[in-house]
């Protein structure tokens, strides 16, 4: 049987409290010395509040698939201030991480999906300079 996973229905102080503790999921200490600094990184954000989340962070975790329900509705309203909100590589590379999230997320969370779409229609000559492919976003759903 191919059950779709639901949705998640945020505490109202999400915001305010950490990935691990909205997941009630502690991932264990690591050996900082036998890891990469991308999963130092990942462990790290899961124990930092999310109110205090940068550009960067999000753009870190998103990419990874990490916490998506809680780290998209930060993002659009980034996006929704500056499109090409830009981490620590190039104009737009947080909305980048956004467009390129597994397929899968978008039919459970079609609100945030439309979201996303608002913001970039319209937009196709701007992301195509700025290199930034939402042809894979379109087709969804």
């Amino acid at each position: 049987m191919n059950k779709q996973k639901e949705q998640i229905k945020p505490e109202h102080n999400w915001r305010y409290k950490t990935i691990e503790q909205l997941g009630k999921d502690v991932w264990p200490a690591i050996d900082a010395d036998k890891v990469s600094y991308l999963v130092k990184t990942c462990n790290a954000l899961r124990k930092k509040v999310l109110n205090d989340f940068t550009v960067e962070d999000l753009r870190i975790m998103i990419g990874q698939g990490i916490a998506l329900d809680y780290l998209i509705p930060l993002a659009i309203e980034v996006l929704s201030d500056d499109l090409f909100a830009e981490g620590d590589y190039y104009d737009g590379d947080l909305l980048n991480a956004v467009l390129t999230i597994k397929p899968g997320f978008w039919p459970i969370h079609h609100q945030y999906w439309m979201d996303i779409k608002k913001l970039i229609a319209g937009m196709e000559n701007e992301l195509e300079e700025r290199k930034i492919s939402a042809s894979n976003f379109e087709l969804k759903q």
